[in-house]
């Protein structure tokens, strides 16, 4: 339940959070989903990180903060991240996986959203660069925000407590 609860809340933020975007071309560039996708990556695991990055950006959508380009993006970075924090525990390699995920596999698939969904005609390469600085400065944040929480214990805490539920 408590993993629900966080991702609700983690949700909650990148919604409300979602005014503070940055406009490049068709894109709304938001680093502070890359910064909860790092975050959550540490704490509730793959599938509730790609729930929470998909349900972001539901929200932002209907709300008019987000476009279609969000879906791809946060969804990809969200899932390269958890399953590379799973597999190595390591938090700078989490966030380069945010990164890796989000700049170069989540914006290549959003050129076929972009073209068939929102019919912009735009090269394949077009949202690398924009995806890639806005991962980078989330996965930044968020990787310099885990070095410090890692250093008290309750946070240790706080990731067992969330490991023993399902």
């Amino acid at each position: 339940m408590r993993k629900l609860v966080l991702t609700a809340v983690f949700m909650a933020v990148g919604v409300v959070l979602s005014t503070f975007h940055i406009t490049i071309g068709v894109a709304k560039i938001f680093p502070i989903q890359h910064l909860l996708n790092v975050l959550l990556a540490t704490l509730i695991g793959v599938r509730l990180n790609v729930l929470a990055a998909f349900g972001t950006s539901v929200f932002r959508n209907l709300y008019g903060l987000g476009t279609l380009l969000a879906f791809p993006g946060s969804m990809i970075g969200a899932f390269c991240a958890s399953w590379t924090y799973r597999k190595t525990k390591k938090l700078s390699l989490t966030a380069l996986a945010e990164v890796i995920g989000t700049g170069i596999f989540g914006a290549i698939l959003s050129y076929p959203v972009a073209h068939l969904l929102l019919g912009r005609e735009v090269a394949l390469l077009t949202f690398v660069a924009p995806f890639t600085m806005s991962s980078l400065v989330g996965a930044t944040i968020a990787y310099l925000l885990l070095l410090m929480m890692s250093r008290h214990p309750y946070f240790e805490h706080i990731q067992a407590k969330l490991k023993e539920e399902i």
